[in-house]
Order: C-alpha cells, then structure tokens, then sequence
C-alpha cells in the first residue's frame, strides 16, 4: 500500500464527497479516483479494500471536525454561565453544519457501521472519545451543568444539525438559533452565581 499521507488524505476527502452525494453503495475505488481527479487505480493502491476506505473516511471526517485548538477551552477569564454554555453551542452547531459534505458522509457512514463491525468499532470509539472529551471541557472549565447535560446537549445538536441540512424548510434558520437557546436553558441548570437573588 502506498504511504504518501497528503494523497490518504486527499483520496479520503474525495470518497467522503462521494458518500455524501451518492451514498454508501456509490463508494468505489473508480467513484473516489474520478473525485480527487487522480488516475484510476490509485485509490486500489492506497486501501486494501473498501471496507478499509469506509472506515478510514469515518476517522478523517472527525479530523476535519476538530475545533481549532485552544478555541473552545476557557480561560481564567472567561463567563461561566449558560450564556456562555449558549455562544459554544452555536459554535459547535455552526463549524458541523458548515461541513455539510462530512455530516452527510457520518450519516451514511453510521448507517453502514449496522453492517460493518469494523466500521461500527471505529465510529463507536472516535463518537465516545469526542462525547468524553465534551464532558472533560464542560466539567474542567467549571461550566454550569453536569455530564449529563453534555450528552442531552449532544444528542439535541446532532438532530438538530440534521434538520438543518437534510430538510431546512422544516424549521426556518432563525427558529434553530431559537431551539438553541432553548435546549441550552432547559438542559443545563443555571450556575449558583446566576441564581437572581429572592425579595
């Protein structure tokens, strides 16, 4: 198998193109080296077979869903309140949506992993690692909510994410930031220094 990792990389990103646009069943090697615009064959020359593909694109898409470093840990400094747990929610929503191509891809991908041990482990593994690491940030920077309120905030963002792209008339844009807000307040409690104060 060839090891030049900017074409890997190259070649995943095309067969998760292809996954959001024509499915799983439309992942072939022809399909993936006609995207990338490479000779055919290449895509053979880089994955032993397409269940391999399949899995390492389920990776590559969490790679390309990574946050910025630094850019959702707090500092000292920052508000720790559910106005704060809000704005981050946004971000999240707003850098998944934005790679629409990816969140389709996952889709598919999830879809398959029914069928797939392999691909069921990896995307197990890299889903829990991401969840585990949400909670670890939430809790660490003493953000209002427990881990609980993580995985609800979770479970709501993906769904939402997925009227977003899939079927946007059902809710318009403003509604979503609306149901944002919401989920936020109803799922995560105020912090105590929020609390107004009686009398």
């Amino acid at each position: 198998m060839r090891q030049n990792p900017a074409r890997r990389a190259a070649l995943l990103d095309a067969a998760i193109e292809v996954l959001a646009r024509d499915g799983a069943r439309g992942l072939t090697f022809r399909a993936v080296d006609a995207q990338a615009q490479v000779p055919g064959g290449t895509a053979s020359n880089y994955f032993a077979s397409r269940d391999e593909m399949l899995t390492q694109a389920g990776a590559r898409v969490y790679e390309r869903l990574e946050p910025e470093a630094g850019s959702l840990t707090g500092s000292p400094e920052e508000r720790k309140d559910r106005a704060r747990v809000a704005e981050l929610t946004h971000e999240v929503v707003e850098r998944v949506s934005t790679y629409r191509t990816g969140f389709l891809a996952l889709l598919e991908l999830r879809l398959e992993a029914t069928r797939r041990p392999a691909l069921r482990a990896v995307l197990t593994e890299r889903i829990r690692a991401d969840v585990d690491a949400n909670i670890r940030l939430h809790l660490g920077d003493g953000r209002p909510g427990d881990a609980t309120s993580v995985e609800l905030l979770h479970l709501a963002m993906n769904w939402l994410i997925l009227e977003r792209l899939t079927l946007p008339d059902v809710f318009p844009e403003a509604r979503l930031r609306e149901l944002v807000e919401q989920a936020v307040e109803r799922l995560v409690p105020e912090a105590r220094d929020e609390v107004p104060a009686e009398g």
